[in-house]
């Protein structure tokens, strides 16, 4: 019985997103760009952001993170899989190179040690990066039942 909320900015990932869920009246998709703040879409016990928040400036991500805290039910969940900084350029460029890919300009990465405080200072709790491989992680946050 569970439903859902999609929201993105590209044409294209909206165009396969509501092609993946035609006729399914329990997902919403609708056209959102991150850089504007979260529309009034509903409370949640589950949000869930893949490879996205990291497009936006860190301000902006600091304050995503918020909005989105705002919209968890009590005892609610925040996900997040994310491209982060790394603690070096070196590994930086070993990242890249393990991937065979070049740098994209379009990034705004932020280390997970910067990233935690902000899900604390919000409200969160027992926020966590519960995954990491070099610049991918998995940092996730309750908010107080």
């Amino acid at each position: 019985d569970a439903q859902g909320v999609g929201v993105d900015f590209q044409e294209e990932m909206l165009r396969r997103a509501r092609e993946r869920f035609a006729g399914d009246d329990r997902v919403d998709i609708r056209a959102h760009d991150l850089d504007e703040p979260l529309p009034e879409i509903g409370t949640f016990d589950l949000v869930v952001s893949s490879f996205a928040i990291h497009h936006v400036v860190p301000d902006r991500q600091r304050a995503l993170y918020g909005e989105v805290f705002d919209r968890l039910r009590p005892g609610g969940m925040f996900m997040n899989l994310e491209h982060v900084a790394s603690r070096t350029p070196e590994l930086h460029q070993a990242f890249l190179d393990t991937l065979g890919v070049e740098d994209d300009p379009s990034n705004k990465l932020v280390a997970v040690e910067t990233q935690l405080p902000w899900f604390d200072e919000i409200g969160f709790v027992d926020a966590d990066c519960f995954w990491k491989w070099r610049e991918l992680a998995l940092l996730a946050g309750w908010k107080r039942a």
